[in-house]
C-alpha cells in the first residue's frame, strides 16, 4: 500500500495576497503623512492644499490595507477636509472649495469600492488556486512515497515557481509484481508539457498494474503519449516525446529491473561508491515506432544498505558561468556521507551555487530510493490501492 508523509508546501506552491499593515502601523503612517503634507500646506501659504496633497491617501490605502482600514483612512482625510474648508479656506474661492470637497468625496468613495473589488478579486484567486493546488497535487504526488519495498524521497522545483508542476514527472505504484518506479522529462515547458506528463502518469497508474512485465508497461506508456499527441496535433499543438527511466524493485530479489528510455542514468551508491549500472538507452515515449527493436529491461544489483539516485537533466545540465556541466558523478562522490534523504536538497542546492547567478532553465526532479524496514510479512503483499 502506497504511503505519503505530509510535507510543508515547497515554494510557490501558495499564492500569495497582499498583506495589509497593522492598525497601529497604518496609524502612524497617517498622521506622518498628515504632518508632512500640513508642513507642505503652510509653505504655500494655503491650508486648503493639505487637502489636494492628502487625497493620495485613500487610494493607496485601497491597494494595501482591508475595507476597514480604508475607510478609517476616508474618514481622516474627510476629517482634513472638512477642517481646512471650515477653518482655513477664506483665500480660496467658494466655488473651488466645494469642487474640492466633491472631488475628495468622489475619490474616498472609488477608494472604498476599489479597495472590496480587489479583496473579492483577490479571495477568488486564492479559492483558485487552492483547487488548482488540490489537483496538481494528485497529478505529482508529494515526497516522500513509501510501500512495502522502497522509500522514495527526493526534491521536485519547476523552473515557473508559481506551479506546482512541470515538465518533471516521477510516480511510485506498488504493485502485485514489485513497486514500480517512474521518473521522466516532457519535452518543452508550459501547459502543453504538463498535459503530456498527465497523459503518462495516469497511464503508468493504471498499467503498472495490469502490466507483469516493463516491456508490456513501456509499450503501455508510449500507446498514451502517441494518443496524446494525435490528440494535440489535431488542435495544431506541437507533439512531444517524453524520457523516462521505469524500475521495478522486489523485496524478494536483491536486484532491480529497469528500462532507460532515453532518461538520465540511475546511480547506484554504496557505502564510499558510486556506480552508473549498465543500462541500454532506449528511444523516448512517442518515438518507439521508430526504434529498430523494442525496449528490453536490464537488471543490476540493489542490495540492502545501498540507495539509487534518480534525477532528470535538469539537474546535469545546469551550467556554470563558463559553459560547464554540473559534476554529477563528483559532487555525489563528495556529498556520499550525507543520509540518503538529505542527498537530494543537497545536491539541489549545490547545483545552484555551482550554477552561480545563472537562472535555472529547465524543471528539477532529485529522487531517492532505497529499502525501508519491512512493514508486512512478504505474504501480506497484495495489489495495492492508493491511500
Amino acid at each position: 500500500m502506497l504511503r505519503t508523509r505530509r510535507q510543508h508546501p515547497a515554494p510557490g506552491s501558495t499564492r500569495e495576497t497582499i498583506q495589509p499593515p497593522g492598525t497601529g502601523q497604518l496609524v502612524v503612517w497617517m498622521v506622518t503623512v498628515t504632518l508632512l503634507v500640513a508642513v507642505v500646506g503652510s509653505l504655500a501659504n494655503s491650508v486648503m492644499a493639505l487637502v489636494g496633497l492628502l487625497v493620495f491617501l485613500p487610494a493607496a490605502a485601497a491597494a494595501q490595507c482591508t475595507v476597514r482600514q480604508t475607510a478609517l483612512v476616508c474618514a481622516w482625510t474627510a476629517l482634513l477636509g472638512s477642517a481646512a474648508f471650515l477653518t482655513g479656506g477664506g483665500d480660496v474661492a467658494l466655488a473651488d472649495r466645494v469642487l474640492l470637497l466633491v472631488l475628495t468625496a468622489c475619490l474616498i468613495a472609488a477608494s472604498l469600492y476599489a479597495c472590496r473589488r480587489r479583496i473579492n478579486s483577490e479571495r477568488a484567486m486564492v479559492r483558485l488556486h487552492s483547487a488548482a493546488v488540490a489537483m496538481q497535487r494528485q497529478i505529482l504526488r508529494p515526497l516522500p512515497l513509501r510501500t512495502d519495498d522502497v522509500l522514495v524521497d527526493g526534491v521536485y522545483e519547476p523552473v515557473q515557481e508559481d506551479r506546482l508542476v512541470g515538465g518533471d514527472i516521477y510516480d511510485v505504484v506498488e504493485s502485485a509484481w514489485g513497486t514500480r518506479v517512474l521518473i521522466g522529462d516532457v519535452q518543452g515547458k508550459g501547459l502543453a508539457a504538463v498535459g503530456a506528463a498527465f497523459a503518462v502518469l495516469g497511464s503508468f497508474r493504471e498499467a503498472a498494474h495490469r502490466e507483469p512485465t516493463l516491456t508490456g508497461l513501456v509499450d503501455a506508456l508510449d500507446a498514451s503519449v502517441v494518443r496524446h499527441n494525435s490528440y494535440v496535433a489535431r488542435r495544431g499543438d506541437d507533439e512531444r516525446f517524453v524520457t523516462v527511466l521505469i524500475l521495478n524493485i522486489d523485496d524478494a530479489r536483491n536486484e532491480v529491473q529497469a528500462i532507460n528510455c532515453g532518461h538520465v542514468p540511475p546511480h547506484l551508491l554504496d557505502a564510499g561508491s558510486v556506480i552508473t549500472p549498465p543500462l541500454d538507452s532506449g528511444v523516448p515515449l512517442g518515438l518507439a515506432a521508430l526504434a529498430a527493436e523494442p525496449a528490453t529491461p536490464g537488471r543490476f544489483a540493489f542490495p540492502g544498505g545501498t540507495a539509487l539516485l534518480l534525477t532528470t537533466d535538469g539537474l546535469t545540465e545546469s551550467r556554470a558561468a563558463d559553459g560547464a556541466f554540473y559534476p554529477l558523478d563528483e559532487r555525489l562522490a563528495a556529498l556520499g556521507d550525507l543520509p540518503r534523504s538529505d542527498l537530494p536538497r543537497a545536491l539541489h542546492e549545490d547545483a545552484h551555487v555551482y550554477a552561480g547567478k545563472a537562472a535555472p532553465h529547465d524543471d528539477v526532479a532529485i529522487l531517492t530510493v532505497r529499502r525501508p524496514p519491512p512493514l508486512h510479512p512478504p505474504a501480506e503483499r497484495t495489489q495495492s490501492h492508493f491511500i
